[in-house]
């Protein structure tokens, strides 16, 4: 009973944490907007310890501020601290690509298992570009968000072979997210500055040909660095 009664408290946790990371995401928690303990817990009918160890996890990834008076409040990113974050993604994603992508060829017609490295797991990754693709092209930024931090998790960990490079990538992913959210429903032409080369990407691994990977993820940068340019002519 003590084990069952564990799993369960850490699975509410979970459960917690993927819905308020959910909602900063979704721009229905805005920046600087604040909240307590007590009030999620009776927003979702639960005790209050689940709450707070899920809020706790969240200021670990950087989502959320605690104050030990207040509460708690979704982190509010600046221009600069977005700029940080492609810069650094910029770095790995460039060595990573350059030292770890892989030669692949389709896989056997008898391949049940989705195994790193081979075809199987490209063909999952690039069936979450496509559908990210589309949506960029769409404007449906909702739609947009999910498939694109799967896309890059996935790729994340077939690329590097390692889980602590994935796990810093993700987060850098979700933590640019947060940031670019406010500004990009307010964004006049918003279609013009989202990615959509998840499919071009993807192909250029899937043929080993590391060059190309680096410069379609170059020119996303680059795309990046000019919209955060534009954001911080506008008093962004």
């Amino acid at each position: 009973m003590p084990a069952s009664g564990a799993v369960t408290r850490n699975t509410l946790r979970q459960q917690i944490a993927d819905a308020l990371r959910d909602e900063v995401l979704a721009g229905r928690l805005e920046p600087g907007e604040e909240f307590t303990v007590k009030q999620i817990a009776e927003q979702y009918g639960v005790s209050a310890t689940p709450v707070r160890e899920a809020l706790v996890d969240l200021c670990a990834q950087g989502l959320l501020d605690s104050d030990q008076h207040r509460g708690f409040r979704v982190h509010e990113y600046s221009v600069d601290d977005y700029r940080g974050m492609v810069e650094a993604r910029m770095l790995v994603v460039d060595g990573i690509f350059r030292r770890h992508a892989p030669a692949t060829s389709p896989p056997p017609a008898t391949a049940t298992e989705p195994d790193l490295g081979t075809g199987v797991a490209l063909v999952s990754v690039r069936r979450r570009g496509e559908a990210a693709a589309r949506a960029a092209r769409a404007g449906d930024l909702d739609i947009l968000i999910g498939y694109d931090i799967r896309y890059w998790r996935e790729l994340g960990r077939l690329v590097s072979a390692n889980d602590y490079i994935a796990d810093f990538l993700h987060r850098l992913r979700v933590q640019a997210w947060v940031f670019s959210v406010p500004y990009l429903r307010s964004e006049p032409d918003m279609l013009g500055w989202l990615w959509s080369g998840h499919v071009d990407l993807v192909d250029a691994i899937t043929r080993g040909d590391a060059e190309s990977a680096v410069s379609v993820v170059r020119q996303y940068n680059t795309q990046s660095m000019e919209w955060a340019d534009r954001l911080e002519r506008r008093g962004g």
